[in-house]
């Protein structure tokens, strides 16, 4: 994708690969933050931010396994970069959507994913520049097996409790 949009917002991962694999289709956001970075409807780039902690990871993939959708590993998410685009189409104070649960939501449509492309970050909209590199993958990353390893790969991990939720 080479017409990527100038102005991107920073989502943390697991939700920024959700968001760009057409699952998510809200992002959730307080009524300040929406008003201070400037958020409107428009198409955005969709940039991984550089944090991902695992508890953030682990109830982030609990949460989409929920609703029959299997993300990556930690170690296969790419972060500090553009992956993507998405059209924010409204921004609700209400919603019967799965997604929802914040104070506001941008609803998101039409999301695609690129080849990822190494950027900084930073609050609210903001006009993303090219950078050096990706965030380097975090050893826990490499080792994690969610909350019951599997030994064959192409299974799902198995969850026999929710995570704490991070936040």
């Amino acid at each position: 994708m080479s017409d990527l949009p100038d102005i991107a917002l920073s989502v943390r991962q697991p939700w920024a690969w959700a968001i760009v694999a057409g699952y998510k289709k809200i992002e959730n956001r307080s009524a300040g933050a929406i008003r201070a970075g400037g958020m409107t409807c428009r198409r955005i780039a969709l940039h991984a931010a550089t944090g991902m902690k695992q508890d953030e990871y682990d109830w982030g993939a609990w949460r989409l396994d929920k609703h029959g959708v299997r993300c990556p590993p930690p170690d296969e998410l790419i972060r500090s970069a553009i992956i993507g685009a998405v059209d924010v189409v409204d921004i609700v104070s209400e919603s019967d959507s799965e997604w929802f649960g914040g104070k506001m939501g941008l609803v998101l449509e039409n999301a695609v994913m690129c080849d990822p492309v190494p950027a900084k970050g930073a609050l609210g909209y903001f006009v993303w520049e090219r950078a050096e590199d990706f965030a380097p993958v975090k050893p826990w990353m490499v080792k994690w097996g969610g909350d019951a390893a599997s030994l064959f790969e192409d299974l799902a991990p198995s969850w026999e409790r929710a995570p704490k939720r991070p936040f």
